[in-house]
């Protein structure tokens, strides 16, 4: 009798508690199994919102007979003299763009790693560079061919080269787009006169005189301003690299400067090195003033402690391979 019952119960409340037994809860399976949301994309950081950006970084380097600038913490390191000692070690600080003392050479000499002037040896300023290491310029140039640049059919690459030091960046540019398309255009920009005369001979000893020039100029100046600061035979580069020395720039002011500038369209690539002390920069820029560009991150690389983050200002999604990656934009510390 009382099995009868409780069956006659459970016929009657079964109907009325079905569903909510098939609802999933938070804390059900398939929430649990549930993939992370990315980060979106449609909130974009201004270069002034991060206060870490927004002051110059504490970036130390070993001695490399290169560049420490004078703000450098290793200005704490006893200085010794500098006969006998060649590139390494106890050199004390050595400031970029400071003459170079004889005897004192910069790194390792600086060669073009590919197209139509592989292995060519490269000038080097009498002033201290920290130019940017083989191994990394190879893995960016990789990533710009990934991207459909420096392909046969594809046009030749302008590029603007920010702090340029020798050249390096901005002449392997010429020596691989000269190699698939006979063309390319590099400009030039730095603050050293020495380092403009070391670009004037380079694109001598290559044969590139007509298609690149330096420009002595404050970079923040050459980007917001270029036509005033001399650029002026070309209104929107393909490239734009910028590899500043670590400690004397506020990389808020820089990425301010790229979202404004009328150099930079839809689809520019834009290249910034920085130390791994940042931590990371934002996956997403936008400027704060009106029609500015809005800079999506597309890669986000270590090397060591060095760090290259790689943009696509306003992508329109023809540009094979360079879609946005949130997931690589996190501290790299």
């Amino acid at each position: 009798m009382i099995y009868r019952l409780f069956l006659l119960v459970l016929l009657i409340l079964l109907p009325t508690s079905l569903p909510f037994l098939l609802t999933p809860t938070a804390t059900s399976s398939s929430s649990l199994l549930a993939k992370p949301r990315r980060p979106s994309d449609s909130q974009p950081t201004t270069p002034s919102s991060n206060p870490n950006f927004s002051k110059k970084q504490k970036a130390s380097r070993p001695f490399r007979g290169t560049v420490v600038p004078s703000s450098s913490s290793t200005t704490r390191a006893k200085k010794t003299t500098f006969e006998g000692k060649i590139g390494g070690r106890g050199l004390g600080v050595m400031e970029q763009g400071k003459e170079r003392k004889g005897g004192i050479s910069n790194v390792s000499r600086l060669k073009i790693l590919g197209g139509t002037h592989k292995n060519r040896i490269l000038k080097s300023p009498d002033v201290y560079l920290r130019p940017m290491m083989g191994k990394v310029k190879e893995a960016l140039f990789s990533t710009l061919r990934s991207f459909g640049l420096y392909a046969p059919s594809s046009p030749s690459v302008k590029w603007l080269d920010v702090f340029c030091g020798s050249g390096s960046v901005g002449l392997e540019s010429l020596s691989r787009s000269h190699k698939n398309s006979g063309g390319g255009v590099s400009v030039f920009v730095d603050f050293a006169e020495d380092c403009c005369q070391t670009v004037r001979d380079n694109l001598a000893l290559m044969s590139f005189e007509e298609m690149g020039y330096p420009v002595k100029s404050d970079a923040i100046k050459a980007l917001t301003d270029p036509v005033s600061a001399g650029i002026t035979s070309v209104s929107k580069f393909d490239v734009v690299s910028i590899t500043p020395p670590y400690e004397e720039v506020v990389y808020a002011d820089l990425m301010e400067a790229v979202c404004n500038s009328p150099v930079v369209g839809e689809d520019t690539v834009v290249v910034i090195e920085y130390p791994v002390e940042l931590g990371s920069l934002p996956h997403v820029v936008r400027g704060e003033g009106e029609n500015t560009s809005t800079l999506v991150g597309v890669r986000n690389r270590k090397y060591g402690r060095t760090v290259i983050a790689i943009y696509v200002a306003d992508p329109s999604g023809r540009m094979e391979g360079a879609e946005s990656r949130p997931e690589e934009f996190i501290s790299l510390k």
